[in-house]
C-alpha cells in the first residue's frame, strides 16, 4: 500500500511540474509571437493602488468597480434567479452536518 501511495504521489508531482513547464512555455511563445518583450503584457488578473490610496482591480484589461459589483448583484436579485443544484447542495450539506453532529455527541455520550 505504502509503494502504491508512492507511486501516485510520484505521477501527481510530475504531472504538476509538467503543468508549470508548460505554463511557462506558453508564456514564452506569447512573448515570441509579439516579436519583443512588451511590459503592457499583462497578467489576467491585477490589483493595483491608484492616486488616491484606492484599491483598483482590473480583469484582462477592464477596469472592475464596486458599482458594477452592486449592479449585478442588483440586477440578480430582480431576476431571483433559482439554482437547484444550489439549493440541493444546501440541504444536503445540512444533512451531513447534522449527521456528523450527531455521531459526535454519541460518541461522546459513550465516551
Amino acid at each position: 500500500m505504502i509503494r502504491f501511495s508512492l507511486k501516485c504521489l510520484g505521477i501527481v508531482l510530475v504531472l504538476f511540474f509538467g503543468i508549470l513547464v508548460g505554463m511557462q512555455h506558453a508564456n514564452q511563445g506569447m512573448k515570441n509571437m509579439k516579436g519583443y518583450d512588451d511590459p503592457a503584457l499583462n497578467s489576467a488578473f491585477t490589483v493595483k493602488e491608484s492616486n488616491r490610496g484606492d484599491m483598483e482591480a482590473a480583469i484582462l484589461g477592464q477596469k472592475v468597480t464596486s458599482h458594477d459589483l452592486e449592479k449585478k448583484k442588483q440586477r440578480l436579485e430582480e431576476m431571483k434567479a433559482f439554482n437547484f443544484f444550489s439549493s440541493v447542495g444546501k440541504k444536503l450539506s445540512d444533512v451531513l452536518s447534522a449527521g456528523v453532529q450527531a455521531l459526535i455527541e454519541t460518541l461522546a455520550s459513550l465516551v
